[in-house]
């Protein structure tokens, strides 16, 4: 006989997800409602089954809530290029970071397979180790770039990067309380918070080299096979040694714990393999029992008031799939900062609601802009950035300077649609107008990149 459960806790509002749009969803709610409880369950406990007839989620450890209203902001799963192996790490949360730093101090070459916002930090952060970067695509970081911006970025990779960092002003989000357990392997593999942008900001990502950078990078290629030592040995396999010089390349003699071979027939020993390869939409937990609509990425399907299919229950953040008519210089990517604005809109939402109020779209979804960080340039994505979606029918317009700052813009029919901006170009506000407004700016042509014209006094 099961055992009873405890009684139910009742909340006006439940928030399921500790991450950036979870606790967003959560504080606003608290704002707008200061009497009620707002019940946020996290993935330490974690979630179990959300029971809709009911209106009752259950968590692992047997407890029930019952809500008028549910937001579920359960994240994403880092896709690991292979499970249960010991020297495969993913890195999605604090912890997988933290131990991913112990790991690298011990360190003399890793493997990085990825190509995103991770792979990109990661890369350029680390010191004193052989790194082999293995990406599917021509270039590094197709989501953020085209080939001429990440031609650009790839000269900072092989200089040595003496220079202070950039000062970052945000709001950090840390976890109070309990007091670091022992984590048993069901627990490590719990899906924590993603990380934030500053995430590498306190962890030391040193090898055991004494150089600074040492980087190859191999393009259009995959990962084939991953082979153990004991395996490697048996099967008589060759690797390569690190490649100093493209033209020679040597058999490795040293012998590694693990070893990766690409599609393109390269064999690779090192210590540890980095899987940076993306992330799926957590959604799993909460599909039994429950008929939600799911995009194409395996999201959970919002509308515009960032409901899902189900009555009373939302989504914010990498879990869900924006599924209403977007603005035409908009689009989801799994990021923080629209983790943190879907969590924001969705307590509005939610609120709004159940007050019987009617509420706009948040203008945030209007225009797609991200500011971060890479190979410690500020760089900034506007609109469609990378012509998303626009076809062959569009031109670009580029700026470049050398080892300072890197411009290109995306006109469609006169109109700006997107930008990239790398360096600090100053240009941000101005072009962010400039696409909300759609003014037609084929008069200026390529006036609007000259350096020597200031481009904010003529649309101020």
């Amino acid at each position: 006989m099961e055992a009873a459960r405890p009684p139910a806790t009742a909340g006006k509002f439940v928030v399921v997800g500790g991450g950036i749009a979870g606790v967003t969803c959560a504080e606003q709610l608290a704002t707008q409602f200061p009497s009620e409880d707002i019940l946020l369950i996290t993935a330490s406990p974690v979630i179990k089954a959300v029971t809709n007839f009911k209106q009752c989620i259950v968590t692992e450890d047997g407890n029930q809530h019952v809500y008028k209203k549910l937001c579920l902001c359960a994240g994403a799963k880092p896709k690991l290029i292979c499970e249960g192996n010991p020297y495969v790490l993913g890195i999605r949360d604090t912890d997988s970071a933290q131990e991913f730093q112990k790991q690298l101090t011990k360190a003399k070459r890793i493997m990085i397979i990825g190509n995103g916002g991770i792979a990109l930090e990661l890369v350029y952060e680390i010191e004193g180790c052989e790194v082999i970067w293995a990406i599917k695509d021509k270039a590094i970081g197709n989501t953020f770039f085209d080939a001429g911006a990440a031609e650009f970025l790839t000269s900072k990779l092989i200089a040595e990067k003496p220079e202070a960092k950039i000062a970052q002003k945000r709001t950090r989000y840390t976890t109070e309380g309990r007091k670091k357990e022992a984590r048993s392997k069901s627990k490590a593999d719990n899906v924590g918070s993603a990380l934030g942008p500053d995430w590498h900001e306190g962890l030391n990502l040193k090898g055991t080299k004494e150089f600074s950078h040492r980087i190859h990078l191999e393009t259009m290629c995959e990962v084939k096979k991953i082979y153990l030592q004991d395996e490697f040995r048996i099967l008589k396999k060759k690797s390569f040694t690190f490649p100093r010089d493209p033209k020679s390349v040597t058999t490795d003699t040293e012998m590694w714990p693990v070893y990766v071979e690409l599609t393109n027939e390269k064999i690779y020993g090192c210590d540890f393999i980095v899987s940076a390869t993306g992330v799926t939409p957590n959604v799993e937990p909460f599909l039994h029992g429950n008929s939600f609509n799911l995009g194409e990425d395996g999201g959970l399907k919002v509308d515009d008031h960032m409901h899902t299919s189900l009555p009373d229950v939302y989504a914010a953040g990498d879990i869900c799939t924006a599924s209403w008519q977007l603005s035409p210089v908009w689009q989801q990517m799994r990021l923080w900062t629209q983790a943190r604005q879907m969590g924001w809109y969705a307590a509005k939402c939610m609120a709004a609601a159940s007050l019987g109020d009617s509420i706009d779209m948040d203008f945030s979804f209007e225009l797609f802009a991200h500011v971060t960080k890479f190979f410690n340039y500020k760089v900034v994505l506007l609109g469609k950035y990378n012509a998303q979606g626009l076809g062959s029918d569009h031109e670009l317009m580029l700026r470049c300077t050398k080892g300072q700052e890197y411009i290109k813009v995306v006109m469609q029919n006169g109109r700006m649609m997107g930008a990239v901006l790398i360096g600090e170009t100053d240009l941000e506000e101005t072009f962010e107008n400039l696409i909300l407004n759609q003014m037609n700016l084929s008069s200026y042509g390529e006036d609007l990149l000259d350096p020597n014209i200031d481009i904010e006094d003529y649309f101020d």
